[in-house]
C-alpha cells in the first residue's frame, strides 16, 4: 500500500527477515522483526568470560548460531570481546538481553 506521497506504508524488507506468510513487525529505530542482530559484549578476559556469557544469551535467543560467534582479545590481553548475532523476535527480547548482559559482574561494556 502507498500513503498520498506516493512512499511505501511498510518498511523495505530483506530476504528472510520473516517467515513465509508472516506480517512484518516493525519496532523502534525502524527496526523489523525478526531480524539478525549483533550484539558486542566486552569484559575481563578471564577464563569463565566466554561460557558464561554464551550462556546467558543463549538462555533469551536459544536458536543462536554458534558459529557466528566472534571472539578477539584486545593488543595487551587484558579484555575479551564477543561478538554475537541474534535472531531477534521483537524489541522486548532485546532489551531484555541488554540489560542481562549489562547485569553481569564480568561484562564492562555492552553495544
Amino acid at each position: 500500500m502507498t500513503d498520498p506521497a506516493g512512499t511505501p506504508d511498510d518498511p523495505p524488507q530483506e530476504p528472510g527477515d520473516r517467515e513465509p506468510g508472516e506480517p512484518p513487525r516493525e519496532g523502534p529505530a525502524g527496526l523489523v522483526f525478526p531480524t539478525d542482530f549483533p550484539i558486542k559484549i566486552m569484559g575481563l578476559n578471564e577464563l569463565d568470560f566466554e561460557p558464561q556469557i554464551v550462556a546467558l544469551v543463549q538462555r533469551h535467543a536459544p536458536d543462536l548460531d554458534l558459529a557466528l560467534l566472534e571472539v578477539r582479545q584486545s593488543s595487551a590481553g587484558k579484555y575479551l570481546s564477543l561478538t554475537v548475532t541474534v535472531r531477534a523476535t521483537s524489541r522486548d527480547q532485546l532489551d531484555t538481553i541488554y540489560r542481562a548482559l549489562t547485569s553481569h559482574p564480568l561484562v564492562k561494556v555492552v553495544l
